[in-house]
């Protein structure tokens, strides 16, 4: 059996995922033509690389593979996750190390303020590991990171929270804190919740984006699923729905692919003709906005795509 294990040139580390290391292997599908992706190598990804290496964060795009980075980063869009690099949930589907975290870096926020500030960044999002072992699992990290930014420079704020599952006050922490997105991804359906997202509970996180509305009705909402997980049609329209009755505005829809033969495997690719039909479903059923494509992650685009969001939102009450 072959366990992955990071490397700091050739001594070996901790394990990134120790609880998936004796599950057995699963075939890594090949990937159809229109996933594949450029290496990236442009100067202005070299130079995004600097920015984050020199403030020494962690950036989700690189700990858990996102398939765009090449893309964004060669745009200085660069997505920062905070309170460290291991979560101590263990989803099947994801590429971020699990275990025990560290203590939180308190001089974190001016460091992502700072960051954002030299990127240039416009719009920039905020997500961070899942926290279960802080009593507000890190919502007030949240609202220091998103203080600082403000004090830094006049981007907008995008947030991508975990489910904050038992921690009592700490949605309200984060609303509070005025990000001008809230995002909390519901990943999948909820009849693979059991095998892909164990940790969770769909309809808490269902209600944390609820709450949000109730709380401020302003804030935009936001969710995303990934699809080729198993699940079938049927149910990513009934989540469509189920979003809606919590009044979330965006919605994405993006392919999920397999990080390691660890992992939960590709059930199945779905083609750019599902996906344009999600998306017309989903504009139907009252987003407005919608993401759906093979390629589609919770913040690619996200500053384009929330030029449009607040465009649709204005449009729609007539100003």
């Amino acid at each position: 059996m072959v366990v992955v294990l990071d490397t700091v040139g050739s001594a070996p580390q901790r394990p990134r995922h120790p609880e998936k290391a004796h599950r057995p292997d699963s075939a890594i599908a090949r990937k159809p033509d229109w996933i594949r992706v450029k290496a990236p190598n442009s100067p202005v990804f070299k130079e995004t690389t600097a920015i984050v290496r020199e403030h020494g964060l962690v950036t989700v795009c690189e700990e858990a593979g996102c398939p765009n980075i090449g893309e964004c980063w060669s745009k200085k869009h660069a997505t920062f996750m905070i309170m460290g690099d291991t979560c101590t949930r263990a989803c099947a589907f994801c590429n971020v190390r699990t275990g025990q975290p560290g203590p939180l870096d308190p001089d974190e926020p001016e460091k992502v303020a700072d960051a954002t500030a030299k990127l240039g960044l416009q719009h920039v999002v905020i997500t961070s590991v899942d926290r279960d072992d802080l009593a507000d699992g890190g919502a007030e990290h949240f609202a220091r990171t998103i203080a600082a930014i403000r004090r830094a420079c006049p981007t907008t704020i995008e947030v991508l929270t975990p489910d904050f599952l038992r921690k009592d006050g700490a949605i309200e922490t984060v609303v509070a804190a005025k990000p001008d997105v809230f995002n909390h991804n519901l990943e999948t359906v909820p009849s693979k919740y059991l095998k892909v997202r164990p940790g969770a509970r769909y309809f808490a996180s269902l209600r944390l984006l609820q709450k949000v509305k109730e709380q401020d009705p302003t804030m935009f909402t936001k969710s995303g699923i990934m699809v080729g997980l198993g699940e079938e049609r049927n149910e990513v329209l009934q989540l469509m729905d189920d979003l809606r009755s919590a009044d979330v505005d965006f919605l994405t829809i993006g392919q999920y692919l397999q990080p390691t033969r660890k992992h939960h495997p590709v059930m199945g690719f779905v083609s750019p003709e599902e996906f344009r039909a999600y998306e017309t479903i989903a504009y139907a059923k009252g987003f407005l906005m919608v993401s759906a494509t093979p390629l589609t992650r919770s913040s690619h685009h996200a500053g384009e795509d929330f030029a449009k969001l607040r465009a649709a939102r204005a449009a729609k009450q007539g100003n």
